[in-house]
């Protein structure tokens, strides 16, 4: 059984899950209203430089440098595999990265002395690995905003087939003048805190931060990941399937035979864009999980893009072990064509099984199925 072992979130909320937890059962954000370089007012949620500067100079006594990027995967993947109380130079453990951009912020910075392979995300999976004297090759993901999904799938097959005996996935992006200008040209930002689901939603909001969790095969009682699926809808670029095609096929395969009344949640992927949101209502319906609730955390955080799948989940996982239904914040006025059990207060559930649903470019959409034992 891939069982969780332990986590870490490295957010504008706080330096560790059990801070980030808290900080959205108290329904805070770390969106705040900012500029893009163009001047442009939005909304995003960043990490604090200076907090993490520090933090990672009194945790590692550095030698060399790290970028911001850096600093938050390797002080997350460290605070982790403490908890857990793994040996991360074992070679019997092993490293997946999810990350859509890695060190791409570099780009703005020509005059930087790091190396012209810093910018390449097989050199970031690299540098995980060596800084931890892993002997291992690290398994880079980047699926669009679907990697944190894809990374958690894989560290699944890497333990289910004894290839280690811990996976540790750990998910880093932040949000450069580049990531930014690439939605602003979708017109895709809101200059307020994002309202999935909502009426009145108008675009998402950015986010930074890096996340881990530390799998491997144990018993007991915790939590579990059951199983991922990714499917492709084939649609566009872009633009989401309008019938929710390829969610809804991953949704169905990653249930097999469960029922929609035995779900506790979906934690969406939600990102308060139009197309998106409507897409994973319908899927939602067509699987049968109409009446299921559903809360988005990107009012809390910003689409933190390759950390989205890994944070999210840590989260989510949190709340179904603490048998609870978190709020969606920013709901208010039913924005979805059809049925759709949006939660908007924080509600007590029985039930033991939960679905994360991320859906992004270029057509992929995935879910992960996870079920807590007592």
């Amino acid at each position: 059984m891939i069982k969780r072992l332990a986590d870490n979130i490295i957010s504008p909320l706080g330096f560790s899950t059990a801070a980030n937890y808290e900080a959205v059962r108290r329904g805070e954000s770390g969106i705040v209203p900012g500029r893009d370089a163009a001047g442009t007012l939005l909304s995003l949620a960043r990490l604090d430089r200076e907090k993490l500067a520090d933090t990672f100079r009194s945790v590692f006594r550095p030698r060399e440098r790290y970028t911001v990027a850096e600093q938050a995967l390797l002080l997350s993947v460290h605070y982790a595999v403490q908890e857990a109380g793994i040996d991360p130079a074992d070679p019997r453990n092993g490293f997946v990265l999810s990350t859509t951009k890695g060190n791409i912020e570099l780009l703005g910075d020509p005059g930087h002395d790091l190396g012209p392979d810093r910018i390449h995300l097989w050199h970031t999976a690299e540098l995980l690995g060596r800084f931890f004297r892993n002997p291992n090759t690290p398994l880079t993901v980047s699926n669009a905003c679907i990697s944190g999904a894809c990374a958690q799938i894989a560290a699944f097959n890497l333990l289910k087939d004894k290839t280690y005996d811990h996976v540790v996935v750990a998910g880093v992006d932040l949000a450069s003048d580049f990531i930014i200008s690439g939605f602003q040209s979708f017109k895709s930002l809101d200059e307020d805190r994002c309202r999935p689901f909502d009426a009145r939603r108008k675009g998402l909001n950015l986010g930074e931060a890096a996340a881990s969790l530390v799998y491997g095969n144990a018993s007991g009682s915790g939590s579990y990941l059951l199983g991922g699926c990714i499917r492709n809808d084939a649609n566009h670029i872009s633009g989401p399937s309008r019938t929710g095609e390829g969610l809804y096929r991953a949704l169905s395969a990653v249930m097999g035979g469960l029922s929609p009344d035995k779900v506790a949640f979906i934690n969406a992927h939600g990102t308060a864009t139009p197309f998106n949101d409507q897409m994973e209502a319908v899927a939602f319906a067509r699987a049968g999980l109409e009446k299921t609730p559903v809360f988005s955390l990107k009012p809390h955080f910003g689409h933190t893009l390759g950390a989205a799948g890994v944070l999210e989940s840590i989260i989510s996982l949190r709340a179904l072990e603490e048998g609870i239904v978190l709020p969606s914040p920013g709901y208010g006025q039913p924005g979805i064509e059809g049925e759709l059990n949006v939660s908007t207060a924080t509600t007590f559930t029985r039930e033991r099984y939960m679905i994360k649903t991320l859906s992004g470019f270029g057509g992929g959409n995935a879910a992960l199925l996870f079920e807590k034992i007592k």
